[in-house]
């Protein structure tokens, strides 16, 4: 997993390029290596090599969100591919996961909407 951090936005931009698909069983270690980082600083994942979610991965991705929304942080997902974004439009966590893609200066506005 790759990160590197932003000087602009003070956001770590996280690249798992590794990834290739948020499923059960693949979504854990994501969450164990990402909750104590989202926890610390603002994070933004790169979700480009990611071809597949399930409902598992949709709910790494809440946990992930949440974790940093208690901390006082920002998480958001961007360059995700065409049916991933279906899949975060479908149980509508685009407007959540993908409405801080140009990283706002308010953390604010990356929590006007809630988790659930």
């Amino acid at each position: 997993m790759n990160s590197i951090l932003t000087n602009t936005t003070q956001t770590r931009l996280i690249a798992p390029g590794d990834l290739r698909e948020l499923v059960r069983g693949e979504e854990r270690e994501l969450v164990e290596r990402l909750t104590p980082v989202v926890q610390q600083e603002n994070v933004t994942l790169d979700l480009g090599h990611v071809e597949r979610i399930d409902a598992a991965g949709i709910s790494a991705l809440i946990s992930l969100y949440g974790a940093a929304r208690d901390a006082g942080h920002c998480f958001n997902v961007v360059n995700v591919t065409h049916h991933v974004a279906e899949i975060l439009t479908i149980v509508g966590l685009d407007r959540i996961l993908l409405s801080c893609r140009n990283a706002p200066t308010a953390q604010e506005e990356c929590f006007a909407q809630p988790a659930a």
